[in-house]
């Protein structure tokens, strides 16, 4: 196996799994979705919304930001979030953790993708994603794509899929100690 190969091979299955049982707060399932932008087209018919500059989706303690996006709900009532920054600005995302109270979940990237039926949050470009406690930082992740799977408690960092070795390493992680406090209910 080439070194190009085996380096892009780690770095795509790079996953950081954690017992703690904090998972995105459960209260944001049943909140509306607030949605502000510049400008906003809605397709009723379809359940599509796309939004134009300066976009701000609230959905109970979760707040993308960027400066496009697209929401699809499906016939389950689930939205599909995708949100693009600009050169100037990446679009970013939010969202307050169930268990340890100010525990939150912070991204930002050139893309941010959430699907609320899977609990799937995916960053794209320059990624950066932070596990906050008081403000604190926590857990750090950095890389070109960042998938992080709520419900498994998951992170993945990925390189381009055109990487070259010369370009490695794309991704790069800051994890805390756990701690028994933090893993106890």
């Amino acid at each position: 196996m080439t070194f190009l190969r085996k380096l892009v091979l780690s770095f795509s299955l790079l996953t950081f799994c954690f017992i703690a049982p904090t998972h995105a707060e459960k209260a944001d399932q049943n909140k509306p979705v607030i949605l502000e932008a510049e400008k906003v087209s809605v397709n009723d018919v379809q359940q599509i919304y796309e939004l134009d500059g300066q976009v701000l989706l609230t959905k109970g303690s979760i707040l993308i930001t960027g400066e496009k996006g697209n929401i699809k709900v499906d016939p389950e009532g689930y939205e599909y979030v995708d949100v693009q920054g600009n050169p100037e600005s990446t679009a970013s995302f939010r969202q307050r953790r169930e268990g340890p109270a100010n525990e939150f979940m912070q991204g930002r990237g050139q893309t941010v993708t959430y699907n609320a039926k899977t609990e799937l949050l995916t960053l794209t470009g320059d990624a950066s994603l932070k596990r906050l406690h008081n403000m604190q930082m926590l857990d750090q992740l950095r890389g070109w794509k960042i998938d992080y799977d709520d419900v498994q408690q998951s992170y993945k960092v990925s390189p381009p899929a055109n990487a070259k070795a010369e370009d490695l390493p794309l991704a790069r992680a800051i994890l805390s100690p756990r701690r028994k406090a933090t893993l106890e209910k």
